[in-house]
């Protein structure tokens, strides 16, 4: 009788663990499906420094003529600045919306 007590619970300690796995790949699948149309609707772009996908609506900003950069964090801005200084490149001076 216990042998069958304890193989049950066993199964339904095994039974939660793969369907809570399951769940959470489903959930994950979820969330890269909606990044990926973010992107392709323009509501996400691709910060150039990092890589890191953010809002396009985000207000670390750096314009260049008519290009607008949009960056996860002032570190990765300031990094992108000193990168395109140390190339030659110096852009117009920053407005109060894009200073530290």
């Amino acid at each position: 009788m216990w042998k069958w007590i304890i193989l049950a619970l066993a199964a339904y300690a095994l039974y939660r663990l793969f369907s809570n796995d399951w769940k959470k790949k489903q959930e994950k699948s979820n969330d890269k499906t909606e990044m990926e149309r973010k992107v392709a609707a323009g509501e996400m772009v691709k910060d150039p420094e990092c890589g890191a996908f953010v809002d396009a609506a985000g207000t670390i900003t750096v314009r260049d003529g008519d290009v607008v950069h949009r960056f996860c964090s002032y570190d990765c801005r300031d990094a992108f600045l000193k990168r395109l200084e140390a190339g030659g490149r110096t852009l117009p001076e920053r407005t109060k919306n894009d200073a530290a």
